[in-house]
């Protein structure tokens, strides 16, 4: 009985640590794991990857008749966590296409990290998703001028103009421009397009997106 009693002890105290240590945005990598297990994704889906501008999107196959749409976006994530995670964000699906929308966050969460180091955490996933599917089309949507995070405008117009340079000498490959379409007709970004936190968009911004991202899509 102490045995049995000081294995429990042991375990428990060993799950609480695993449990503090897990890596960032573990659990939404285990959600998706479930998803795929309860719901196997389609083959031949357009696979959206990154951050809460595409988790937000929940209702994406409705703003496109006829296109069938995986979303693994999850809130907050960084290319870092695409990076870290490539694996699972790959490897389960069969896609047509895949579109990511990610390196705001990256910026966001240290001032001091300079474009070309998120153009290079880009560049790295691009080169996992080529290790699983070489020819599948790949676009990237443009990082958005989010009204909090002004600041940061110059930095995400650095970055997003590597990106762009990049995507246009790769076959396959897209770069998909947001910013100019979200500006108003002075040049000045819509704010009413976005909600009260001023980062993530209302569905008028998503409508905005669908007339940009639509021609786009295989």
């Amino acid at each position: 009985m102490k045995k049995a009693l000081a294995f429990l002890v042991v375990f428990l105290l060993f799950a609480n640590v695993y449990s503090q240590n897990k890596p960032a945005f573990w659990d939404d990598i285990q959600q998706f794991k479930t998803l795929n297990k309860e719901n196997p994704p389609p083959k031949g889906a357009i696979l959206l990857l990154g951050s809460s501008s595409f988790t937000y999107w929940r209702d994406v196959n409705s703003y496109f008749p006829g296109k069938t749409f995986v979303n693994r976006g999850f809130g907050g994530s960084t290319l870092t966590d695409l990076n870290f995670y490539s694996d699972e964000l790959l490897k389960p699906y069969a896609p047509k296409q895949i579109i990511i929308y990610c390196g705001e966050n990256d910026l966001a969460a240290n001032e001091n990290l300079k474009p070309r180091e998120v153009f290079n955490r880009f560049k790295h996933f691009y080169a996992e998703i080529r290790k699983y599917y070489p020819e599948v089309p790949v676009a990237y949507v443009s990082m958005k001028m989010s009204p909090s995070r002004e600041k940061l405008w110059p930095k995400y117009t650095v970055a997003n103009a590597m990106i762009k340079k990049f995507m246009d000498r790769k076959k396959n490959a897209e770069y998909i421009d947001i910013t100019k379409a979200m500006n108003s007709a002075d040049g000045k970004i819509r704010e009413e397009l976005f909600l009260e936190d001023r980062l993530h968009m209302k569905p008028e911004g998503y409508q905005i997106w669908k007339k940009v991202m639509e021609p786009y899509l295989k």
